[in-house]
């Protein structure tokens, strides 16, 4: 399958059902029969999803079907793009029993855009379902989802205890934002050792403490206690407060974001990265934890 000729292509839920089962029965009566619909309407909507994704799927003759290589490729991965779509809307199913469908979902600054793509992915399969987005810091939000009081929660760093269930979805990288003017900003990554002459700005730990002890571990690895500055406040203020200084530095998740004029972020050297996981209650259905995971991951 050519990957240049599905781009820009929409394909639904129902035309990768309706290929499946065309797929598995090798004909087109018996795959309408399985879906309680009439016969022209599976072979329009298998011939709309091979206009869509501009490829071949099934080779047809008065006496047979089959399944062309693409359609082989193709046939797994609907499978599994089916699969995840009735698992989230189990998981919709579960959420919805005496809430209205709303996902009571913990998260962290930073995450708008995984946030976007795990809410769009499932009101995909689920266009009803609501969202209530809860800030908080990793150690709230587990206290949360073990009371009932969340559904799950995006947290980063390590997450332990009773009652809770987590899978790593990521690792995030850790950049520094130190003055444009500083000689160290002329390298395209700060080494760690670095931090050493300069005053640490780090938020406080009670709102990152994955951060704060990744930051705090490599300096001990490096041989030196780091000198702090006041605790992170805004990112936003915090960038415009390192811009006009001399000697500071912040430790921050990721390097998007407006450039700020008289700032430079550079990578750490070596890497410093944090997980992020998906906290969900024990008790959850597997299904609904998988659909999540793909959804959020």
């Amino acid at each position: 399958m050519d990957p240049g000729g599905v781009r820009g292509s929409t394909v639904e839920l129902r035309q990768l059902r309706y290929f499946v089962a065309v797929a598995e029965e090798l004909h087109f009566g018996r795959a309408a029969e399985r879906l309680s619909v009439v016969q022209p309407a599976v072979s329009q909507q298998v011939a709309r999803l091979e206009r869509e994704l501009g490829v071949r799927l099934l080779e047809r003759s008065s006496r047979r079907v089959a399944l062309t290589g693409d359609g082989a490729r193709l046939l797994a991965e609907a499978r599994a793009a089916l699969a995840a779509a009735d698992n989230v809307r189990a998981l919709a199913a579960e959420l919805a029993a005496g809430r209205a469908g709303i996902l009571r979902l913990g998260t962290s600054p930073g995450l708008a855009d995984r946030l976007h793509r795990g809410v769009s992915a499932m009101r995909r399969s689920v266009p009803d379902i609501g969202l209530e987005l809860v800030h908080g810091t990793p150690a709230a939000h587990c206290a949360a989802i073990r009371a009932g009081q969340l559904d799950l929660a995006l947290v980063r760093g390590p997450v332990r205890g009773p009652g809770l269930r987590t899978v790593e979805l990521w690792r995030e990288p850790l950049h520094a934002v130190l003055p444009a003017s500083h000689p160290a900003a002329a390298a395209p990554a700060l080494p760690v050792d670095a931090l050493a002459g300069m005053v640490l700005r780090l938020p406080a730990r009670t709102a990152e403490p994955a951060l704060h002890d990744a930051v705090l571990a490599a300096c001990h690895h490096a041989g030196f206690v780091p000198c702090f500055g006041r605790p992170m406040g805004s990112a936003q203020d915090t960038v415009v407060e390192i811009g006009a200084s001399r000697d500071e530095v912040a430790i921050v998740y990721c390097e998007s974001g407006p450039v700020t004029p008289g700032v430079a972020i550079r990578p750490l050297d070596p890497a410093l990265t944090v997980p992020g996981h998906l906290v969900a209650p024990a008790a959850g259905a597997e299904e609904c934890l998988a659909a999540l995971t793909a959804a959020f991951g």
